[in-house]
């Protein structure tokens, strides 16, 4: 594809969404790696971090204050959860930045507080982000600044459900997320929870009644519904590297079925390049994505009359992170937002 290459950086390239960045903008025919930042392992080829990208000719990891931003014109943020606020605000106002960390997708400051339990210390930045469901908000991303990059249980989770909330067809305040993730979901930085023994061979529930995504949802919901709505959401992880497949028990208004649910989300989903609506009664499976930047969705009956049962899966690490901070780095810069992201499922 023609034109001047455009520079960017990947700060934090050492955990799991920074090396699939650098992955896929290794490849992509108009964006440059210019610099990539990992403190830890400043000074090193990040071939001595991630040795399947050693083929690829990058630049050495630097630590963030060695970062020329003259040399660049936009910046992903890979850094964990509390840092970008204070580095987003220090960027000089011409960069474009897409953070992947959770400091930008609640706008209300008081909530941020609440939920990760300190003051935001960016709060001019925070109202002036956009959220990054590129499927949802194109327009916002196309002037925006800062995007902040959904979570990966909410890409999952809204995706289905804002066009069946929008359109009226579902009941919000009887909504049921039932979410698996894979353990690349946790990050790369060792913990006992996610050693092989502790996750091998089993299943678990965690941040029941707490997690962290849970406002994300509501947040998105509720906009979209013109009223408060919280769901029920509990996610669980399971033993396998990536994928997240979100189960969702639905309840559709007085004189909708399951049917009408998977006509509207057919007809919303339509055109749209990375979102796909499966024939009625066929779910998704998390080995159809692995490796891509969709989201699959189906639609079942239940067992009861007036529910439904929704099934979406994606890449947690792609869809779910590094691939749609890619689809909004594309649309901002004009491009087609698919540049890049083509590649086939990975199976078996």
């Amino acid at each position: 594809m023609g034109g001047e290459p455009i520079p960017v950086a990947v700060l934090g390239a050492s955990g799991y969404t920074g090396a699939e960045l650098v992955r896929l903008l290794a490849r992509h025919p108009r964006f440059r790696l210019q610099a990539l930042t990992a403190e830890r392992h400043a000074g090193k080829p990040l071939a001595a971090v991630f040795p399947h990208l050693a083929p690829l000719p990058l630049p050495a990891l630097i630590r963030l204050e060695e970062l020329d931003t003259d040399a660049v014109e936009a910046v992903f943020c890979c850094l964990p959860h509390g840092m970008v606020q204070k580095v987003a605000a220090s960027l000089p106002r011409r960069l474009v930045i897409v953070d992947l960390s959770a400091d930008f997708r609640l706008r209300d400051p008081a909530l941020y507080a609440r939920v990760y339990g300190k003051p935001h210390e960016a709060p001019q930045l925070q109202r002036e982000a956009v959220y990054g469901l590129t499927e949802w908000f194109r327009d916002p991303i196309r002037r925006a600044r800062l995007i902040a990059n959904p979570g990966c249980y909410p890409t999952a989770a809204l995706l289905p459900l804002l066009p069946l909330v929008k359109a009226g067809l579902i009941d919000a305040d009887q909504l049921l997320i039932d979410a698996k993730s894979g353990v690349s979901g946790a990050g790369r930085e060792p913990r006992l929870g996610t050693l092989f023994c502790e996750v091998q061979e089993g299943l678990h529930a965690y941040g029941v009644g707490r997690h962290r995504h849970a406002p994300e949802i509501d947040q998105l919901l509720s906009e979209v519904a013109g009223r408060t709505v919280t769901v029920v959401f509990t996610p669980h992880l399971v033993p396998m590297s990536r994928g997240i497949l979100a189960t969702l028990y639905l309840r559709p208004k007085e004189g909708a079925s399951a049917q009408d649910l998977h006509l509207e989300l057919a007809r919303c989903y339509a055109e749209e390049p990375l979102v796909r609506v499966l024939p009625f009664g066929e779910l998704p499976a998390t080995r159809q994505v692995r490796g891509t930047a969709l989201c699959l969705i189906g639609v079942e009956r239940s067992q009861r009359p007036d529910w439904a049962v929704v099934v979406a899966v994606i890449d947690n690490l792609l869809k779910g992170a590094s691939a749609q901070a890619l689809q909004n780095m594309n649309l901002r810069f004009g491009l087609p937002e698919t540049l890049g992201l083509d590649a086939l499922a990975l199976v078996p």
